[in-house]
């Protein structure tokens, strides 16, 4: 089943291209890493795929499990099934985590047209979700993110993504500040999350998460366009040669035989 289609995706902020004819196509089930230099574009792939408004679509188009996406709200897109962890979570002071938890799956349930949890069965479960990331469940008393670690906050964005059950996983470089043993919990929520069928769209600038998390799928973004696609050894190369290969090889390499997305 087709769960992401992108197709020729033209995207500026404050009147500068930053993605320029991107196409990527994923299934049900798949994981994709997204990796390329700084700049490439990678962030904002992730922003835009969650709806926000800074970002200004101006071609192309993205469909997400047959519909389009385009011109959703980030609450629509949410309630689809589209789930984003952010490269640098936030802190909300005020707000503790059980009660942003509380707010965000009982509006998720509402959008289907579900009842709410109980309270006592909503802690269970996001208490048992806590143990299993290895997060104090102490913690769901303290503002969200607030005074967290960079593994706890992390390790917090998969727990959201595992109580809120969407249907594709947007991960913006979720493994950047983790030590050996948080990169291992954050990648076991990870596969845990694929693991019931569900679409990983993994942006990252290193080999190490992939270890953990196989993709199906690795591509590599230059100048806000995918310019290689490949198995779970393109990484490894990437990780040996860094991109200035990649950049040399175009530059010999016929634009027929150029890799542009994985078209399923």
């Amino acid at each position: 089943m087709r769960l992401l289609d992108i197709d020729d995706l033209h995207v500026r902020v404050d009147d500068k291209p930053i993605l320029n004819g991107l196409s990527l196509s994923m299934n049900a089930g798949e994981v994709h890493a997204i990796m390329g230099p700084n700049g490439s574009g990678k962030s904002t792939l992730a922003n835009v795929l969650a709806g926000h408004p800074g970002y200004e679509i101006i071609g192309g188009s993205i469909r997400f499990a047959g519909a389009d996406l385009d011109g959703l709200a980030p609450e629509e897109r949410a309630h689809a099934g589209v789930f984003m962890a952010f490269q640098h979570p936030v802190e909300i002071p005020g707000v503790t985590n059980m009660e942003f938890l509380k707010a965000a799956n009982d509006s998720r349930l509402a959008a289907r047209n579900l009842e709410p949890l109980s309270a006592l069965e909503f802690m269970k479960k996001v208490r048992n979700l806590a143990q299993s990331l290895d997060l104090d469940s102490e913690f769901l008393k303290r503002g969200v993110n607030e005074g967290f670690s960079g593994g706890e906050r992390k390790r917090n964005e998969i727990l959201q993504l595992l109580l809120l059950e969407p249907k594709l996983a947007v991960l913006d470089e979720t493994d950047s500040g983790l030590d050996i043993d948080a990169l291992r919990t954050v990648a076991d929520g990870v596969n845990r999350f694929h693991a019931d069928g569900n679409g990983v769209l993994l942006i990252t600038h290193y080999q190490r998460l992939l270890n953990h998390v196989v993709p199906d799928h690795v591509h590599v973004l230059a100048d806000g366009r995918i310019v290689e696609s490949g198995d779970g050894s393109l990484a490894h190369a990437l990780e040996e040669r860094g991109y200035a290969w990649l950049r040399e090889d175009r530059e010999d390499t016929p634009p027929a035989r150029r890799s542009s997305g994985m078209r399923n």
